[in-house]
């Protein structure tokens, strides 16, 4: 074999190595790379370079996609809302009650700790981003227009304003279990599971 197709040779064993890169899923793997730093060690401590050398790409070619670490914080932070905002949809169109709104928020946040640790941490990533406002809008909406259906239905009525507090105060319940949830600061009892040690808080959201 010539020396010269030897070396193109090595030069594509190379690439191919680098399955996610040589098949244009280079995004996705660093994605999920950061995720699992992330789980790890927290949002705050990741670094470009660390991820790609997890994901065995050179440190360069998180760049090419990120930009740097801010916006590779703010895709994973747009993805994790819209990843809620529809499991709430979902839940929603199931005609779950406000109450299991909360739920699927607590189930959300301990299947997906990378996602969940990224939007707890608004002063790393781009809060004007586009994407992140339109997704955490929508989750938003979820939450609100199910504080509205229970506020109704325990004879609360009200205004807006009045349903945004219901949001507010069963956001701040569930958000805070989630968190002490994933910190291991709190385990369900022997026996059961996430879900329901979720109901048995969420029932303190009152009627409806």
């Amino acid at each position: 074999m010539p020396l010269t197709t030897y070396l193109v040779n090595v030069k594509t064993w190379s690439r191919i190595d680098r399955v996610p890169y040589h098949h244009g899923h280079l995004r996705r793997a660093l994605l999920d790379t950061a995720l699992e730093a992330i789980t790890e060690q927290g949002p705050a401590a990741v670094s470009l370079r660390d991820v790609a050398r997890r994901a065995g790409v050179s440190h360069a070619a998180p760049t090419h996609h990120f930009r740097d670490k801010a916006g590779l914080l703010t895709a994973l932070a747009a993805e994790g809302w819209t990843l809620l905002a529809d499991a709430l949809s979902a839940a929603a169109a199931r005609g779950e009650g406000f109450a299991e709104l909360g739920v699927t928020y607590v189930l959300f946040a301990t299947s997906h700790p990378g996602h969940f640790a990224v939007m707890r941490a608004p002063g790393l990533v781009r809060r004007d981003d586009p994407d992140l406002r339109a997704a955490q809008q929508r989750a938003g909406a979820l939450l609100q227009a199910g504080a509205a259906q229970h506020d109704a239905r325990a004879g609360a009525g009200g205004a807006p304003g009045d349903h945004a507090t219901t949001s507010l105060a069963a956001w701040s319940l569930v958000h805070g279990l989630s968190a002490l949830l994933v910190e291991g600061a709190v385990k369900p009892e022997p026996g059961t599971d996430v879900a329901t040690l979720a109901r048995s808080v969420t029932r303190r959201l009152g009627p409806g």
